[in-house]
């Protein structure tokens, strides 16, 4: 049988694309080339469903949620917190797992952030 390899990319709509990769890029250090080409860290990808109820992605209208790896949770909740984000106060602690926080983004999307433990 043929199995994927990786995650060959993440597309999302926005009102103004432009503004919305710039956010991305200034306040989470997504550095992508002019196609949006992003070579990201090895590392672990969790792939999950939730129940159809779940409140985990926030918006009940949000269908999926984006979870990227962080080496400093703290850190990058701080870095953003500076840069006026929108960063829930409440992270989560799993053991053998790791540590969670969460940002919404300016078009209103929950993004999960994981220190990896």
């Amino acid at each position: 049988m043929e199995r994927v390899v990786g995650i060959g990319g993440y597309f999302v709509r926005a009102s103004d694309p432009a503004a919305l990769a710039a956010w991305y890029r200034d306040c989470l250090g997504l550095d992508v080339d002019e196609h949006g080409l992003w070579g990201q860290e090895a590392g672990p990808t969790v792939f999950a469903a939730f129940e159809p109820g779940t409140d985990y992605f926030g918006s009940p209208t949000q269908q999926t949620m984006l979870n990227f790896r962080v080496r400093d949770l703290d850190a990058m909740l701080s870095q953003l917190r500076a840069a006026g984000a929108d960063v829930s106060d409440e992270t989560q602690d799993m053991d053998g797992v790791g540590r969670f926080g969460w940002v919404t983004d300016p078009e209103g999307r929950r993004i999960e952030l994981w220190q990896p433990a």
